[in-house]
C-alpha cells in the first residue's frame, strides 16, 4: 500500500503466527531484492479492550517504530478491507492510541497528543548554525524553514540532523519546511529508520505544520503538500498553548496483494 507515496507492506497477523527478524524485515524492504518499502506493518490482537485492534511497525531497516502517520492511515484502510471494519475504530501503537475514520477515498487518523515542543533552537553543524525546531507528533521531529524547497540539501543536512547530539540518544526526523501561502506549506522529510528522504511522512507533515501554527501564525487546517505531489491536510485545536485533538487527512491506496518467501 502507499499513503501519499509513503509505501508499505502489511500483514495479516492475527493469528500471531508470523514472527520477523530484524533482517527479513529489512528483505522485505529492499527495493531491489524484495517487495520494497518504506516500512513494515502487521496487523494484531490488542492487548487490552481500550482499542480495537493493534499494529506492530517496523522501518526499512528492520527497527521497531512507535509511529507513523502515512501507515496509520493505510493500516486503517487495510483493516478495512480484511475485516470489513464498518465505520470508525481504534488500534494501538507504541506511541499511543490512535483512532481511524473514512471519509470516501481519504482516511483521517487522529494522532496523540504532541509533546516536547521547542523553538528557535541554535544548533551548531559544520556548515554554520541552523535555527531549529522540534516536536514529537508520536516520533520525534526537527523543523527547518528554507526559502525553496527543491533547493534544500535534505540528503546532506538531514543525516547530519537527524544524529546531531542536541537530538540525542534516538536522533531526529527532519523536516525542511517552505511556506507556499497562508496555511499552505510543502515538506521534504529524512527520515530516520529510512535513512533518506521518503515521498511523504505522515508525523513530519504533521509536525511541521503545527510548528508552522507557532512560527508563521497558521490556523486550522493546514495544507501540506509532499515530495511525491500528493496533498495531506492537518487539523488541530489550541487549548491553552498546547495543541489538541490533531488529525491528519489523506489518501490510502491499495497497489499489489502477493506472497514472498522469507
Amino acid at each position: 500500500m502507499n499513503g501519499a507515496g509513503n509505501d508499505f507492506v502489511l500483514i495479516d497477523n492475527r493469528k500471531q503466527s508470523i514472527r520477523l527478524s530484524r533482517p527479513q524485515v529489512a528483505a522485505l524492504c529492499d527495493r531491489h531484492r524484495g517487495v520494497g518499502a518504506d516500512g513494515v506493518i502487521l496487523l494484531v490482537p490488542p492487548s487490552s479492550d481500550k482499542a480495537d485492534w493493534a499494529w506492530e511497525f517496523y522501518n526499512s531497516d528492520g527497527s521497531s517504530g512507535e509511529m507513523c502517520g502515512n501507515g496509520a492511515r493505510c493500516f486503517a484502510r487495510f483493516v478495512e478491507r480484511q475485516i470489513g471494519v464498518n465505520g470508525d475504530f481504534s488500534f494501538q501503537t507504541e506511541a499511543g492510541l490512535i483512532k481511524a475514520a473514512f471519509q470516501g477515498k481519504c482516511v483521517t487518523v487522529s494522532l496523540t497528543a504532541p509533546v516536547g515542543l521547542r523553538l528557535n533552537e541554535q544548533v551548531p553543524l559544520p556548515s554554520g548554525r541552523q535555527t531549529i525546531h522540534s516536536l514529537n507528533t508520536g516520533v520525534p521531529h526537527a523543523v527547518l524553514f528554507v526559502p525553496d524547497a527543491d533547493q534544500a540539501m535534505v540528503r546532506e543536512l538531514g543525516a547530519e540532523i537527524r544524529r546531531h547530539a542536541h537530538f540525542a540518544p534516538k536522533g531526529t526526523n527532519v523536516n525542511f519546511v517552505q511556506v507556499l501561502g497562508p496555511n499552505h506549506v510543502r515538506v521534504r522529510t529524512f527520515e530516520r529508520g529510512v535513512e533518506g528522504e521518503t515521498l511523504a511522512c505522515g508525523t513530519g507533515v504533521t509536525a511541521s505544520a503545527l510548528i508552522s501554527a507557532r512560527i508563521h501564525k497558521f490556523v486550522s487546517p493546514v495544507q501540506v503538500q509532499v515530495q511525491g505531489g500528493d496533498q495531506l491536510e492537518v487539523s488541530f485545536r489550541e487549548n491553552n498553548g498546547d495543541f489538541a485533538e490533531v488529525r491528519l487527512t489523506g489518501p490510502a491506496e491499495f497497489v499489489f496483494d502477493g506472497k514472498m518467501e522469507i
